[in-house]
């Protein structure tokens, strides 16, 4: 049986401009709600990824200019925070994306202290509270759909395709001399499905430079094999949580 071809995404950094297409268009797809500073104020630029912002677009001042810069979920080719997962509510595809079963979700957060970018959120205000992130619109895909920001961009700046052609593409603008020579997420944690070329220094965009290039579950399962047997069993209690939760939501639901 024929292997999918993982997918991916280039971000060209020198011709985003701010406008926010894509995390507007990723909210609506998702159905989260704007940013709000009080319940009469206008909307305003979510201030980081969480439980509402799956893509943020920061805006970066620097010696030369503006910079605009889109994060989200990196979608890693061996993705820490699914390795970190007890309930398994996290997966690679072999497609790219990194998705999540919310109804699996336990709360523990152990995704978010694994995740080497800080992409994950959490629904902090809730009583039953659980963790929320980009799926790479996992459900377009599979009808033949691009992710929604990609398709939402006005300018060129996200191109969505096959991994190693997108890899190829990026080599070939970095030979015109106008970026930065690194493809950042090409070799980040061991590879990652969203790939940026900048004509900035990363470091000056605040990307997290100092990620190791070697893949993060095995460095994981070192740190999270330290917890004590207690934790362990807090889980399995937390997951039987979870089920009794979903169950009843679920009958709530029919009635």
């Amino acid at each position: 049986m024929t292997q999918p071809i993982p997918k991916a995404v280039l971000v060209d950094l020198t011709r985003c401009i701010g406008c926010r297409s894509c995390q507007v268009s990723c909210k609506a797809w998702n159905g989260n709600e704007g940013e709000k500073t009080s319940a009469s104020a206008t909307y305003t630029n979510p201030p980081a990824i969480d439980e509402h912002t799956f893509t943020q677009v920061r805006f970066v001042e620097h010696a030369a200019a503006w910079s605009f810069v889109k994060s989200q979920c990196m979608h890693c080719l061996d993705p820490a925070c699914a390795s970190a997962c007890p309930p398994a509510a996290l997966k690679k595809t072999a497609e790219g994306p990194v998705t999540y079963d919310y109804d699996r979700c336990v709360g523990c957060r152990y995704c978010m202290m694994a995740c080497p970018f800080g992409s994950i959120g959490y629904e902090w205000e809730k009583v039953a509270p659980r963790v929320r992130k980009c799926t790479f619109c996992v459900d377009r895909a599979a009808e033949g759909q691009k992710p929604a920001c990609v398709k939402a961009c006005p300018t060129g700046a996200l191109t969505y395709g096959d991994r190693d052609k997108l890899l190829d593409e990026a080599e070939r603008r970095l030979a015109t001399g106008r970026y930065v020579q690194h493809v950042f997420g090409k070799e980040e944690a061991g590879g990652t499905s969203w790939l940026y070329i900048s004509a900035v220094p990363f470091e000056t965009l605040g990307f997290r430079t100092k990620v190791p290039k070697e893949p993060l579950p095995a460095l994981t399962w070192a740190s999270l094999s330290k917890v004590p047997m207690a934790a362990g069993g807090l889980i399995v209690g937390l997951s039987a949580i979870a089920a009794w939760r979903n169950r009843g939501a679920k009958e709530d639901a029919s009635k």
